[in-house]
C-alpha cells in the first residue's frame, strides 16, 4: 500500500468513528502542485486518547500538543488535534495550547500555501486562508499579521526563505519586511533547527535564490557573517571573470542539482571562505595563499556552529583543503595520482571542482583529465592488494618500530607506479635497500 493509501485510511478511519479528520499543511500545498508529498500530516478534532484507541499502534510524539504519530504497515503519520495556540513567550514554542476547531487551528499556521487542508474521502479542499490564490500568484505570505506569525516561531524566517526558493515563489512583501525587521533575533532559537534549515536551503534546489533572500533580509549576517564578508573581495579577471567572491560563491550554488548531497552543498557554500583573510595584492597580481587550508579550519567551525555531525564537517574540511589539488594531477607521479584518485570523497571532490570552473572561466581540462584517468584505471590498478606485510619485514629479520610504515609505503608506491609487480621483486628491493644496507 503506498503512502496516501495508508495516509487516507488513516482519515477513513477517523470519519468513520465520528471524527473530522484532514490532510494539512505541506502534503496539500504539494498536490496542488502535482508534486508527490513528501510525507502526509492529518489533522482532527479527535484527542490523543481517542487517536490512541482508534489505532493498534501510535506513538505519542508531543501529546501535550496534541500531536501522535500513528503508524501502518511500518510507516508512521503525524496525527495532530485541532489546537489553539498560546502566547509564544520564547519565540519558538507556545507557552500552552488548548484544543479547538477547525478554523482555530488553520489560523495558527505559518503561510497561507501550508494553511490549507483536504478531505480526501469526500475530495474537497478548505482554504480560509486563500492559500491556492497564493499558489497561484507563486508568494510567500504569512497568515493574518506577518509580525506575529513570525515572533511565535522565529525558524519562519529561513523557512519562507526556503519556500521561496524550492519553490521558486516571491516572498509577500509585507512578510519580507517583517523578516527583515526581525532578522537580528534569529539567534534565540536553537542552532540545531537553524543548521537544518540552512541545509534543506542547500540542497532542496534554489541555492542561490535561497542565499540572496537570506543576504537581502539581513538574515545572512547573523548567521553566517563568513558568507557577507566575501562581497568586496577582488578576484584575478583572467580566472574569474564573473566578479568577487561573493559573486563566485553564487555562481557556484546555481549549479548545484536538488538532492545535491549536503556534504557537496557545503563545500560548493564554503569552498572560498577563506580568501577575504588570505587576500594579498602583489603589485597587479592577486593571491589567495593558504586559503584552502584555513578555509578547511573555518569550515569546520561552521558547521560546527550549525550543529552539523562529525562526519559532515569532516567530509567539508576535506572537500575545502582540497579543491584544487586536481590542478596538479597532470603532473604527479603515477603512483601520487592513484592515491589521490582512490581517496574517500573523491566523486564529490572532482564534482565540487566541475562546478568552481563552470562558475569562474570554464575551464575542465583538469576535472576531465581526473575524469579519464578514473576511467581508464580500474579498482585493481587503484586500490591493488599489498605485495608484502609487516610479517615478511619481520622474517627478512628487521626489528618492527617506524621504518616498517617507511617500507610498506615505498614499496606501494611502486607497486602503483608499475616499477614492482610482485612479491619477489617486492622481497628483493626490500633486500637490497634495507636488509643489506642494514
Amino acid at each position: 500500500m503506498a503512502a496516501r493509501e495508508k495516509a487516507i485510511s488513516v482519515v477513513r478511519r477517523l470519519h468513520e468513528e465520528g471524527f473530522e479528520a484532514f490532510f494539512a499543511g505541506g502534503c496539500v500545498r504539494d498536490m496542488l502542485l502535482d508534486k508527490i508529498p513528501q510525507d502526509y500530516d492529518i489533522t482532527t478534532n479527535a484527542r490523543p486518547e481517542e487517536i490512541r484507541r482508534l489505532f493498534s499502534e501510535t506513538i505519542p510524539v508531543g501529546a501535550q500538543f496534541g500531536v501522535m504519530l500513528v503508524v501502518i504497515d511500518g510507516e508512521p503519520f503525524e496525527v495532530a488535534t485541532f489546537r489553539h495556540d498560546g502566547p509564544y513567550l520564547d519565540g519558538r514554542r507556545p507557552s500552552h495550547v488548548r484544543y479547538g476547531n477547525l478554523e482555530e487551528d488553520i489560523l495558527r499556521r505559518d503561510f497561507t500555501i501550508n494553511g490549507m487542508v483536504y478531505d480526501p474521502i469526500a475530495d474537497r479542499l478548505i482554504d480560509l486562508v486563500e492559500g491556492r490564490t497564493d499558489l497561484e500568484r507563486r508568494l510567500i505570505r504569512a497568515i493574518r499579521e506577518p509580525q506575529a506569525r513570525l515572533e511565535e516561531d522565529r525558524l519562519r524566517m529561513i523557512r519562507a526563505v526556503r519556500f521561496a526558493a524550492s519553490l521558486g515563489f516571491t516572498i509577500d512583501p509585507r512578510t519580507f519586511a517583517a523578516i527583515q525587521q526581525l532578522a537580528a533575533t534569529i539567534t534565540t532559537i536553537a542552532w540545531e533547527r537553524i543548521g537544518d534549515e540552512v541545509t534543506r536551503i542547500l540542497i532542496e534546489g534554489g541555492a542561490r535564490r535561497g542565499f540572496e533572500l537570506l543576504d537581502e533580509s539581513g538574515l545572512l549576517q547573523v548567521l553566517l557573517p563568513e558568507i557577507v564578508a566575501l562581497k568586496g573581495t577582488p578576484q584575478s579577471p583572467d580566472y574569474h571573470p564573473e566578479g568577487d567572491v561573493f559573486a563566485h560563491t553564487l555562481l557556484v550554488l546555481s549549479h548545484l542539482e536538488p538532492v545535491s548531497s549536503e556534504t557537496l552543498a557545503y563545500g560548493c557554500l564554503l569552498h572560498d571562505v577563506a580568501k577575504p583573510v588570505c587576500f594579498r595584492q602583489e603589485a597587479e597580481r592577486i593571491t589567495f595563499y593558504g586559503h584552502t587550508e584555513v578555509g578547511a579550519a573555518m569550515s569546520e567551525q561552521i558547521l560546527k556552529r550549525l550543529k552539523r555531525g562529525r562526519a559532515i564537517w569532516e567530509r567539508v574540511a576535506y572537500l575545502v583543503r582540497n579543491h584544487l589539488r586536481h590542478v596538479q594531477a597532470p603532473q604527479m607521479r603515477l603512483s601520487t595520482l592513484k592515491r589521490f584518485l582512490r581517496e574517500e570523497g573523491i566523486d564529490e571532490l572532482l564534482e565540487l571542482t566541475r562546478i568552481d570552473a563552470l562558475a569562474s572561466n570554464g575551464d575542465l581540462q583538469y576535472y576531465q583529465f581526473c575524469k579519464q584517468r578514473l576511467a581508464e584505471l580500474n579498482e585493481a590498478q587503484i586500490r591493488p592488494p599489498p605485495l608484502v606485510r609487516g610479517t615478511d619485514l619481520i622474517a627478512l629479520g628487521l626489528v618492527p618500530g617506524p621504518i616498517f610504515s617507511e617500507i610498506l609505503q615505498r614499496v606501494e608506491d611502486q607497486q602503483l607506479g608499475g616499477e614492482l609487480t610482485s612479491r619477489e621483486q617486492a622481497l628483493e628491493w626490500i633486500q637490497q635497500n634495507y636488509v643489506q644496507r642494514g
